[in-house]
């Protein structure tokens, strides 16, 4: 195949906007991890413990978190004594739970990005989601909220290893050899590690100006000349 473009997207803070989801599922698993911690919880309490998730550390503001976050996680992994995938399958069971239980408020909880969805439904060009989502969350949405009967096989999420090996696997492929690649993400981090990697040198790199980044990140990245700023219009734009 000659021409043409290829698309990789993240799902979460580019497609869709789950943060309440996300928050809300959270406090269900720590629910069922920490039950005594919750034993004189009630709804109102619950309501602002999902509103205050971001502050998750004594004496730090949400900023400092959001910079320092990768140093802070295995700490408090440590203190607490948990380990990832434990976590991981208890986040994914309580989902499963929810869906099972109440399908409409699960659906309810997430929203797509204006235009995100039409243009991804309409996009004439070769598009993969690649994300650290299970898939079958991120498909779910798709079909349900979205309308989209997306291809399970074009959804990389969680378990199909790092991002990096995800986007060398796709133009690796022979169906895709002479399309220029592109990879839109939210997470300047993640931009960051493509650029580390010598093999990825041919994907042209986005950080959305929407999704779970801060002004700061925003600002860097446009120091950074693999990375190109692109905002909602030119998303919808640029996919169709």
């Amino acid at each position: 195949m000659m021409g043409g473009d290829l698309y990789a997207l993240d799902f979460d803070g580019v497609l869709c906007d789950s943060c309440g989801e996300s928050s809300l599922s959270a406090v269900k698993a720590a629910k069922v991890r920490w039950p005594s911690l919750f034993e004189q919880v009630d709804a109102a309490m619950e309501e602002w413990i999902v509103e205050q998730m971001y502050t998750v550390a004594d004496g730090l503001s949400i900023q400092e978190i959001l910079e320092n976050w990768l140093k802070l996680k295995p700490i408090l992994m440590d203190e607490w004594q948990e380990d990832r995938e434990s976590l991981v399958d208890l986040f994914g069971h309580v989902r499963d739970d929810w869906i099972e239980n109440d399908f409409s408020g699960w659906i309810g909880a997430n929203r797509f990005y204006p235009g995100t969805a039409d243009a991804l439904k309409l996009s004439s060009s070769e598009a993969y989601i690649v994300t650290t989502k299970q898939s079958r969350f991120a498909e779910a949405l798709l079909k349900q909220l979205a309308g989209i009967d997306f291809p399970s096989e074009r959804i990389y999420g969680l378990g199909t290893g790092p991002k990096v090996k995800v986007l060398q696997q796709l133009q690796q492929m022979p169906q895709h050899q002479g399309l220029k690649l592109h990879f839109i993400e939210d997470r300047l981090a993640t931009l960051k590690n493509v650029i580390k990697e010598p093999a990825l040198d041919k994907w042209n790199l986005y950080l959305v100006t929407w999704g779970y980044n801060t002004q700061k990140e925003r600002e860097e990245a446009e120091a950074i000349p693999r990375v190109q700023l692109i905002d909602l219009p030119d998303f919808s734009r640029q996919l169709k």
